[in-house]
């Protein structure tokens, strides 16, 4: 076996028999048996962590050191039953922290592989599409234009192929590739006859034999170095820790306080300095994290439930904030199924098809007469020849599985083979007749592709098919009936005027040329044919509007998302489509890429409210739209499918890739992957990621504003000169019990219905909102007057200090029970039994009652918390007491809903 920097320095039947390889491919047996000697085609990745790993980081954290130190305090003065507790709770609170964590971990591993990378292979003789992750050496690789390199590879055979090595060389310009030999002491960056993994092909199209997989791979050698690296904290995770370490200085202040105001009334110090520890570690909401994990999770998994898998995990709380919809239109607004609908001839002029589908049935019509077979041929077989010739699709026949006529490739070019055969001719006898000796494939800057064909009378022609104002440009002449003609000024401005008008009936339009006798110089560009090529015609084809997409355009439109359409096609086309979905209004325009580029940034962001679609722009431009719309403050989703569509997806706050049309290397630059290709998905998956931001909200709302009650109460009975009305036992208790029960529960709530009604999130917007302070100096003064006036009762009754204390307890924890249906909407009534929809939250009530009832009765328990049973009769009375909170909350709600109704909706 050669060494493996020696590769390009065989000629390809050496490197070949080196592997063992054959040109039609391994057999399935050989490529599994190479698998299990070489391992998977994987880089190098973090070891997992074990059990035990998950278990002992759920105590890193200040707030768990805080409660130690409590616990060591209690041992201290010689309370070894707290300290025992203390101890359980926080155990309990690590159990349960590094169950959920390993199931959200589990959840994203599973969604992960949902779009692992794709490639295609040969084996025994025929293409397959396997996971890259199978790849083994001496696999034969198929390249085109907009595939992720899956392995390190050395070329077989090469056409007009090109390479993005830039993360692998540091060369930013794609690089030209050939299956020459090269000096063995050629550099990396040099090696024109390989590919690499972790690379793309930008152009082209080849064959390549795998040498090296996983690690063995040049990039894998990097990845070595670099597996160990952690993960960057996403947007939320550092907000959340940011206002975390706030709090813990917050908490520091509240215990000084505590601790002063306690001595003053001559509160025993063995009380009031664990009292103290305990209350400051309750204004922390220790299970906050773990719930944030669970709440991303699931909304990554009701995304994929909606075929919208999510690739990065920042994603899905972007996506509430996203406020522009850059999207393609081609089959994410469109069905993506073309059919050809009129044609243009020189001299001939609009001539209409009939037939939808891909089906070869349908005709022709001129001036309002069907066209006869024989006329067919005499006018049509040029132009349906040509785009028959210049075309890399098929159509695969109906068959038992599948009754309808299909297309494998393009669907644009699918369509032109439909239309040879309606115009009575065979696609496959036109390609043997014609077969294909060169081509330059298609380009986005040029928008064009070129082919070249050789008969077997030695007779030459090149192709030429693309938009109309490109293919024009290189024209002289123009194909009639008896012949060519000259193609002036006037006749080149009909033909663009006629692309125009079959624009603006929302048709795709494309031109067809041909240069006969002709050569290719794959090199030199399409600048080489200027002048010389024949117009034959041009074709408008339509791709309806998905039937579902006007709906979901409506529906941004309520939410304060602006849809705006990124298309390839005529500016007249996409304008017709914007107009049919209500994507634009009288006042809307479209601009062609010619436009942007002559416009100044000041004038281009001062016109971006007005234009609805951006056509024929090239990748750069791209770009530029996606900075337009950011330097105005909008968060932007940007949908793409291509090689040249990965800056502009990695540049947005949420780059969306298309799952069935899109290249590797676009999901690779995108946070999310849409499995259908479908405008209504993308706006579902903006629903989930604000469903998933509201419920965050829910729980910071529920979190601190039983935080604040025990703050206040604590703070209320020292002033006045009370004994304390809670032990520290009992406020961990309701910090990581009951609330524990809660917590994970209320992130599961689903949708309310209205999240598409509300206003994009603020991407700065804080955790704590004005509207959450608002529903707070409600529910808070409830809660504290509830608690401290049983307490204060039963005082003045002369009842045992454990008692009251119990009943405050009591009071407090279903204050929590009621305030976590009020958490579930913030103007929606809870006497709505809402609760019976997540059965998760509705779980956790029943533990918490039971739980509860635990504390209270069951006596080793009454000894660990100091409690004691309370008369039956008075449970009554504290249920009525508690639900003040809710009665007080309903009323604020009413209100709201008064304001709601009226289209105020809070975010």
């Amino acid at each position: 076996m050669p060494a493996r920097d020696t590769w390009h320095a065989l000629a390809t039947p050496e490197v070949a028999a080196a592997l063992g390889a054959q040109p039609e491919g391994l057999t399935e047996a050989e490529a599994a048996e190479r698998l299990a000697t070489h391992g998977r085609n994987v880089l190098p990745e973090a070891p997992r962590r074990a059990w035990w790993q998950v278990f002992a980081a759920q105590f890193r954290s200040p707030l768990i050191y805080l409660l130690f130190v409590a616990a060591v305090l209690a041992l201290f003065v010689g309370d070894h039953k707290d300290a025992a507790v203390i101890l359980a709770v926080v155990l309990l609170n690590a159990v349960v922290g590094a169950v959920q964590e390993g199931r959200a971990t589990r959840s994203m591993e599973a969604l992960r592989k949902l779009s692992a990378l794709q490639v295609r292979v040969l084996r025994e003789g025929r293409e397959r599409e396997v996971a890259a992750a199978g790849l083994v050496p001496g696999d034969v690789l198929r390249l085109a234009a907009g595939d992720v390199v899956a392995a390190d590879a050395r070329l077989l055979e090469a056409t007009a192929l090109e390479a993005v090595e830039a993360a692998l060389t540091g060369e930013s310009m794609p690089v030209a590739k050939n299956a020459g030999v090269l000096p063995e002491g050629a550099a990396l960056a040099d090696r024109r006859n390989m590919v690499y993994s972790g690379t793309h092909i930008s152009a082209g199209r080849g064959r390549a034999l795998v040498v090296a997989t996983g690690q063995e791979t040049e990039v894998g050698r990097v990845a070595r170095l670099t597996a160990g690296t952690p993960e960057a904290p996403t947007p939320l995770e550092a907000r959340i820790a940011r206002f975390g370490r706030q709090l813990v200085v917050a908490a520091a202040v509240l215990f000084a306080a505590m601790m002063a105001a306690g001595l003053w009334r001559g509160v025993p110090p063995d009380d009031l300095l664990m009292v103290a520890i305990s209350q400051m570690v309750s204004l922390v909401p220790e299970g906050l994290p773990v719930a944030m994990t669970i709440a991303l999770a699931v909304g990554m998994q009701r995304m994929a439930r909606r075929r919208a898998i999510v690739r990065r995990l920042a994603a899905v709380e972007t996506l509430g904030s996203t406020s522009v919809i850059c999207t393609d239109k081609t089959g994410t607004l469109t069905k993506n199924e073309m059919t050809v609908v009129a044609l243009w001839l020189p001299g001939a002029g609009r001539v209409e098809v009939h037939g939808a589908g891909y089906g070869p049935e349908g005709g022709f019509e001129l001036a309002g007469r069907p066209l006869a077979a024989v006329e067919q041929d005499e006018r049509f077989r040029p132009l349906l020849a040509a785009g028959v010739l210049c075309n890399d699709a098929q159509l695969v026949p109906p068959a038992d599985s599948d009754p309808r006529w299909r297309a494998l490739g393009d669907p644009t070019e699918a369509a032109l083979l439909t239309l040879a055969r309606k115009g009575c001719l065979d696609p496959e006898a036109v390609r043997r007749e014609w077969p294909r000796r060169a081509e330059i494939p298609f380009e986005p800057s040029a928008k064009m592709m070129a082919t070249q064909h050789g008969h077997a009378r030695g007779t030459r022609r090149v192709v030429l098919k693309g938009a109309p104002e490109a293919v024009l440009e290189l024209c002289g002449q123009e194909r009639r009936a008896n012949g060519n003609a000259p193609l002036g000024e006037a006749r080149r401005a009909e033909a663009l005027a006629a692309a125009e008008l079959l624009a603006r009936r929302a048709l795709r339009v494309l031109a067809l040329a041909e240069v006969e006798p002709g050569e290719l110089d794959e090199t030199a560009g399409f600048s080489q044919f200027r002048g010389r090529a024949v117009l034959l015609g041009l074709v408008g084809q339509i791709d309806p509007p998905r039937p579902e997409v006007k709906q979901a355009i409506d529906e941004c439109r309520a939410a304060g998302i602006r849809p705006v359409m990124v298309t390839g096609d005529h500016k007249a086309t996409g304008l017709a489509i914007a107009r049919q979905l209500g994507m634009a209004g009288e006042g809307d325009r479209a601009v062609d890429g010619p436009e942007l580029e002559r416009m100044p940034e000041q004038d281009l962001r001062a016109e971006l409210d007005r234009i609805a679609v951006f056509a024929r722009v090239h990748p750069a431009q791209k770009l530029r739209i996606v900075e337009a719309f950011q330097a105005e403050g909008r968060v932007v989703a940007m949908t793409g499918d291509g090689v040249n569509d990965a800056p502009a997806l990695a540049r947005a706050e949420v780059g969306v890739a298309m799952g069935i049309t899109g290249t590797e290397v676009a999901k690779s630059a995108a946070e999310i992957v849409i499995s259908d290709d479908n405008f209504a998905t993308i706006v579902r998956a903006v629903e989930e990621g604000r469903l998933v931001y509201a419920n965050l909200q829910k729980l910071l709302l529920f979190l601190f504003a039983t935080s604040i009650d025990e703050v206040i109460i604590l703070f209320g009975a020292l002033l006045l000169d009370l004994p304390l009305p809670l032990v520290a036992v009992q406020i961990l208790w309701l910090n990581l019990v009951t609330e524990g029960t809660l917590t994970i529960n209320l992130v599961m709530e689903g949708p309310e219905g209205d999240e598409m009604r509300r206003r994009p999130i603020p991407s700065k917007a804080p955790l704590i909102t004005g509207e959450m302070l608002r529903r707070m100096s409600v529910m808070v003064p409830a809660s504290v007057a509830a608690t401290l006036g049983v307490f204060l009762w039963k005082l003045s009754m002369g009842a045992p200090i454990e008692l009251v204390r119990t009943e405050a307890f009591t009071v407090l924890a279903v204050s929590q029970w009621f305030n976590v249906l009020n958490c579930e909407s913030a103007w929606r009534s809870a006497l709505r039994f809402a609760v019976w929809r997540n059965k998760w939250l509705l779980g956790g009530l029943i533990a918490a009652n039971f739980l509860q009832l635990a504390v209270v009765y069951l006596e080793p328990m009454n000894r660990l918390f100091h409690t004691a049973p309370i008369p039956p009769e008075d449970f009554l009375l504290i249920g009525a007491v508690a639900s003040g909170v809710l009665w007080a909350e309903e009323i604020r709600k009413w209100f709201a809903r008064s304001r709601h109704e009226s289209g105020v909706v809070a975010a």
